[in-house]
C-alpha cells in the first residue's frame, strides 16, 4: 500500500512545511533542549550589573527567589532548572558581597553591613541547598559532598593520521563524480624522516575511465603504490541526516534521506602527508553568524570561480566554494588571520565548552586554526578563571601567532589584576603549531583592554588598545585613553622558555573617550586608527630599538557619526584605513564615490606622513540603509570589505540580515567584485574576514587541504588546553586527612597527572586516563580536532578503598575547572547521575581581608559548579553516560517506534 505523506502528517497535525534538517550539517540547525541559563551570552544584555546585584545583596530581599527566574524552554525537569537558576542568583549575590569586600577604603560601618548580609545569604543559599536541592533527580546537588566517580570534560586529542573530507558525491556509486570532471592535478607531499617526495596526480591519465567515486581512488592508490609509499585513499560513507518534523509541541524524526560519499586519507606515524595544487589563486575566507541559534561558519569564496552549492550546503551564492560549521560553544569571532598554508587563524570567544576545551568561569577564547577547507585542526584555550574576550590576531613571518583581548579575573598563576573584577589587557603567543610561548597579562589600575596587536620587522610585539587610568609608566589624560606598547623577547638557550617583557607604554588621547580599534607596523613605523572623543583620528609612531614609540603626526579624519573602523594597512606606498560612518563628508578632498545615505562602509587612501595631500582619496561604499564594514584586509593592492548591508537604521537583531563582500581599488573608488547574501532564517551577520593570494584551487573542489596535515598532538597538558605551570588543586588523604596540593607541570600528561592524583589520594583513589576512539567527523561543527578520539581523566575509588575527596585550587590557578573536573568526595555511588558538589562552608565570612577571598573563591566555585551541573543535565550528556557515542536517545527511539507503527498500522 503507498501512504500519502500529506495523510500521515494530517493525522500527527502537521504539514510538510514543517519539515527540517537536523543534526550538523552545513544548515547550522539545532533544537533547543534546555532552557537559557542566565548566564548565557544570548541574554547577557537582561543580566544585572555588579553593582545591581550589589544592591540588591544589601537591601532586606531574599538572597533565593525562584518566581524571579522565569524559563523560556519547558522541560519534563522544569522545576529542577529553577532550583539550579534559584542556586545561581544566591551565589551571584554572594558573590556581590564578597567582591565589594575587596575593594580598598570601605568604611567599618560598610564592612560590618557586608557581614551581615553575607552571613545571612551564606544561610540562606545553604539551606535551600539541602532542601530544594535534594529534589533535583537528573543529578545529585550536594553541598560539598560527592559520591560518584569523576569524569572530566577537558578531552585531549590523539594523534591523528587521518584525513575525512565532506561529501563529495551522493548518488550511484557507479555514475561518475562531478568533483572528478575537468581537469584535476594535484601533488600529494609525503614527508619522512629521510626526507620530502612529491607525488603527481592527474587524472587525465585515467583516460576513457569513467571518473567514479572507486575508480579515481583505485588510480590514485595506484600512483601512491608506485612511489613506494603507504598513505592510502578510501570511500568515506557518510550516513544522511534525520529529518525531523515538529508537529505541535512534539518533535517526530523521519528516515534519512540517504547517505553520500566523501574521501578518506589514511596515513601513519612514519608518513605526513599534504597536498599541494599546480595552480591556484585568490580566495577569500568570511566567518559569520548565521541564523538566530548561535551557529557560526566559514564561508570560502574563489573570485576566479563559479559552481554550484556542495552537498548539504546552504545560502549558496556564485563564487562560494565552500561552507563549514564552528563548533558549538563559539559565541563569536572578532578577528582573523591568513595562515602561509592557504588556512586561517581565528581568535574567537567561546561561552560553553568547545572541541575540548571546558570553560572554566562564565566566558574564555580559544585559539583555532581552519585549513583550507573549513575543518578546525587546531584549538588551544587560554584558560581565563573568570571571563575573557578575544580582540586582535596577527601573524609573523615565520608562522608565530599573537592573540590579544582582555581578561577578569585570574590568568597567570600567581598574577592578578589590580582589581579582580575588572577588566586586564592580555596578550599571547604562539608558535606555528598552535603551542604556547609566553602570555602577558597586567595593566592599568582601572579596566583596560588589548584591541590590536601587530608584529614587528624587528621581532618585536606591538600591543595597542585602551585604559581608564594610567598604564605602567604613563600618565592618563582622561576618560577611556589609548595606549601602544611594546614587548621584546629573550631566551637564555635553545631550549629554553621564552620570555617577554615590556619595553615601554606610550599612552595618549583626549579628554573623552578613547580607543584604538586598528594597528599595522611599516618597518620603523607603526600607525593606529581609532575613535577619539568622536572623530576618526590616525596617527604614526615612529619605534626604535628600546623604549615606547614616539608619536610623529596626527589626522583628524571627522567626525565618526556613531561609526567605527575596521583596519588599517600599508600597501603600495598608501596607508589605507577603512570603517564605516553616517558622516557624508570626512576631511579628505578627493571624492571617488559619494556616501549613498545612512551608514557606509568607507575605504580612505591616505599619505603615509599623515599630511593632508592631492592624491589622498575617499571611496564610500553603500546603500541608503546602514552598511556596515566588520573587517576589511588588503592584500596585493586589492582592498577586500565585508560586513551587513541595507539595513534599516531601527531593525531589530531578529530582522533579516544580508551579507556582503566586496572588492574595491582604493585609488579610483571602483568596486570590480562583490557578492550579497543571507543565512539560515535570513540572518547572516559577517564577523572577520581573511584573504590569501594562493588559497583557491582544484584541491577545494576534492574536500583536500592545501598543506601538510596536522598528524601528531601534543600530549602536553600546557600546550593541549588551557591549563598553565602552577594551576592546582587539592586531594585530601581520608587515612590521614591530609591535603595535598595536586599542581601542574609545564611537561605533565595525562598520564602523569594520574600517578600524582593516586599518590595525593594515599592510593584510595583509582585514576584512568580513559580514550574515546573518535570515529567519523566531530560531533561539534566541522572539526578534525577530536576525529582521531581523544583522552580525558576518570576517578573512581581504588578496590576496597573510600575514596577521597577533591577540592577546587584557588580562583585564578584551579586546574580542576580545566580539566572539566568537578569538586567533591569521589567514591562509591549511584552510577546513573553526574554528582555536583558545592562546597560552601558554614565558616565562611568576610571579617578580614583572608576570609574574604577564601570566600570569594568558595563562592565562585560553587558558580562554576551549577554551570557544570546545567551541563550535566543537557540530553547530550546523559545521553553520552547511557550508551555508546551516536547512539540515539531514549526519546528519539520512542518517537521513531512510533512513526513505525503508524507506517505499519496505515499499511494495514
Amino acid at each position: 500500500m503507498k501512504i500519502n505523506n500529506s495523510y500521515l502528517l494530517g493525522l500527527y497535525g502537521g504539514d510538510a512545511s514543517s519539515i527540517f534538517s537536523g543534526g550538523t550539517g552545513a544548515s547550522g540547525g539545532s533544537i533547543k533542549s534546555q532552557p537559557t541559563a542566565p548566564w548565557s551570552s544570548s541574554v547577557a544584555d537582561k543580566q544585572p550589573t555588579q553593582s545591581e546585584l550589589l544592591r540588591k545583596a544589601l537591601s532586606n530581599t531574599k538572597f533565593i527567589d525562584e518566581r524571579a527566574n522565569k524559563l523560556d524552554f519547558k522541560t519534563k525537569n522544569s522545576h529542577e532548572y529553577k532550583t539550579l537558576f534559584s542556586l545561581h542568583t544566591g551565589l551571584q549575590l554572594l558573590e556581590s558581597l564578597a567582591l565589594r569586600g575587596m575593594e580598598k577604603g570601605i568604611s567599618k560601618t560598610e564592612a560590618a553591613q557586608l557581614q551581615k548580609r553575607f552571613e545571612a545569604g551564606l544561610k540562606e543559599v545553604s539551606d535551600y541547598l539541602a532542601t530544594a536541592g535534594s529534589d533535583v533527580d537528573t543529578v545529585q546537588l550536594i553541598n560539598g559532598v560527592s559520591s560518584t566517580r569523576s569524569q572530566g570534560t577537558t578531552v585531549i586529542p590523539r594523534d591523528n593520521h587521518a584525513y575525512q573530507t565532506g561529501p563529495l558525491h551522493k548518488g550511484s556509486l557507479s555514475e561518475p563524480v562531478d568533483a572528478f570532471q575537468g581537469e584535476v592535478q594535484f601533488n600529494i607531499t609525503i614527508r619522512t624522516r629521510s626526507g620530502t617526495q612529491s607525488i603527481a596526480v592527474d587524472l587525465n591519465d585515467m583516460g576513457a575511465t569513467p571518473r567514479t567515486m572507486d575508480a579515481v581512488i583505485e588510480h590514485i592508490n595506484s600512483t601512491l603504490k608506485t612511489a613506494g609509499v603507504e598513505t592510502r585513499f578510501s570511500r568515506q560513507d557518510i550516513p544522511g541526516e534525520p529529518r525531523k518534523m515538529t508537529v505541535g509541541d512534539r518533535t517526530i524524526t523521519l528516515p534519512a534521506s540517504g547517505n553520500s560519499w566523501g574521501l578518506r586519507v589514511s596515513g601513519n606515524s612514519n608518513e605526513t602527508v599534504g597536498f599541494q595544487a599546480v595552480s591556484s589563486g585568490t580566495s577569500v575566507h568570511v566567518i559569520q553568524g548565521n541564523g538566530l541559534g548561535g551557529n557560526n561558519q566559514a564561508l570560502k569564496f574563489d573570485p576566479a570561480g563559479s559552481g554550484g552549492a556542495g552537498i548539504g550546503e546552504t545560502n549558496w551564492v556564485d563564487g562560494r566554494t565552500g561552507q563549514s560549521n564552528l563548533p558549538d560553544g563559539i559565541s563569536t569571532v572578532r578577528a582573523s588571520a591568513a595562515a602561509a598554508d592557504g588556512g586561517m587563524w581565528i581568535v574567537a570567544d567561546m561561552t560553553a565548552d568547545a572541541g575540548g576545551h571546558t570553560v572554566r568561569g562564565q566566558s574564555d577564547v580559544v585559539l583555532m586554526k581552519l585549513d583550507s577547507t573549513g575543518q578546525v585542526v587546531i584549538s588551544r584555550g587560554l584558560g581565563a578563571a573568570a571571563n575573557a574576550a578575544g580582540y586582535a590576531i596577527s601573524v609573523s613571518d615565520d608562522g608565530r601567532v599573537a592573540v590579544a583581548g582582555s581578561v577578569t579575573g585570574g590568568l597567570i598563576p600567581g598574577q592578578s589584576g589590580a582589581n579582580a573584577g575588572l577588566s586586564d589587557s592580555f596578550v599571547s603567543v604562539f608558535d606555528a603549531n598552535g603551542v604556547e610561548q609566553w602570555t602577558h597579562s597586567r595593566g592599568a589600575k582601572a579596566a583596560d583592554e588589548a584591541t590590536a596587536v601587530s608584529f614587528g620587522a624587528d621581532g618585536k610585539v606591538y600591543v595597542s588598545g585602551r585604559a581608564q587610568s594610567a598604564m605602567p609608566g604613563t600618565t592618563a589624560t582622561g576618560g577611556w585613553d589609548s595606549y601602544v606598547q611594546v614587548f621584546g623577547e629573550s631566551q637564555s638557550h635553545a631550549t629554553a622558555p621564552i620570555k617577554a617583557a615590556s619595553l615601554g607604554t606610550t599612552q595618549f588621547g583626549t579628554v573623552g573617550d578613547d580607543s584604538v580599534q586598528a594597528m599595522t607596523v611599516d618597518g620603523d613605523n607603526l600607525y593606529t586608527a581609532g575613535i577619539e572623543n568622536g572623530s576618526i583620528v590616525v596617527r604614526q609612531f615612529r619605534i626604535g630599538q628600546e623604549g615606547a614609540p614616539e608619536l610623529l603626526s596626527t589626522r583628524n579624519l571627522g567626525a565618526a557619526h556613531s561609526g567605527e573602523i575596521a583596519g588599517i594597512a600599508v600597501s603600495d606606498g598608501k596607508l589605507i584605513v577603512s570603517g564605516a560612518t553616517r558622516n557624508a563628508g570626512l576631511n579628505i578632498d578627493t571624492v571617488t564615490r559619494a556616501h549613498a545615505g545612512g551608514s557606509d562602509a568607507f575605504v580612505a587612501s591616505l599619505s603615509m606622513d599623515l599630511q593632508a595631500s592631492g592624491d589622498d582619496r575617499l571611496t564610500y561604499y553603500g546603500t541608503a540603509g546602514d552598511d556596515t564594514a566588520a573587517d576589511v584586509k588588503i592584500v596585493d593592492g586589492e582592498v577586500w570589505l565585508t560586513g551587513t548591508w541595507d539595513r534599516a537604521r531601527t531593525a531589530k537583531d531578529t530582522d533579516p540580515s544580508i551579507a556582503y563582500l566586496a572588492r574595491i581599488d582604493a585609488t579610483t573608488g571602483a568596486v570590480d567584485w562583490n557578492r550579497t547574501w543571507t543565512g539560515d532564517k535570513q540572518q547572516a551577520k559577517p564577523l572577520a574576514l581573511t584573504v590569501t593570494s594562493n588559497g583557491s584551487s582544484v584541491l577545494d573542489k576534492l574536500g583536500l587541504p592545501s598543506g601538510e596535515l596536522v598528524q601528531d598532538v601534543s600530549q602536553k597538558l600546557v600546550d593541549a588546553t588551557g591549563l598553565r605551570a602552577g594551576d592546582r588543586f587539592y586531594v585530601t588523604n581520608p587515612n590521614t586527612n591530609r591535603k595535598t596540593a595536586v599542581t601542574i607541570d609545564a611537561r605533565d600528561t595525562l598520564q602523569t597527572l594520574a600517578t600524582k592524583i593516586e599518590t595525593a589520594s594515599g592510593r584510595n583513589l583509582k585514576v584512568t586516563v580513559s580514550t574515546n576512539r573518535g570515529e567519523g567527523p566531530a560531533s561539534e561543527g566541522d572539526s578534525r580536532v577530536l576525529q582521531g578520539g581523544g583522552q580525558y581523566l576518570t576517578l573512581t575509588n581504588a578496590d576496597g578503598r573510600k575514596g577521597a575527596l577533591i577540592s577546587s585550587g584557588e580562583t585564578g590557578r584551579d586546574a580542576l575547572a580545566g580539566l572539566g573536573l568537578t569538586a567533591g568526595y569521589v567514591g562509591k555511588g549511584d552510577d546513573k547521575r553526574k554528582t555536583i558538589g558545592l562546597d560552601l562552608p558554614a565558616s565562611l565570612n568576610l571579617l578580614n581581608a583572608d576570609s574574604v577571598i577564601q570566600a570569594r573563591d568558595f563562592v565562585q566555585s560553587a558558580l562554576r559548579s551549577v554551570r557544570e551541573a546545567y551541563r550535566a543535565m543537557s540530553p547530550t550528556m546523559l545521553n553520552a553516560n547511557k550508551g555508546p557515542v551516536g547512539a540515539p536517545s531514549a526519546y528519539m527511539q520512542s518517537q521513531i517506534a512510533n512513526y513505525q507503527a503508524a507506517l505499519a498500522r496505515l499499511g494495514g
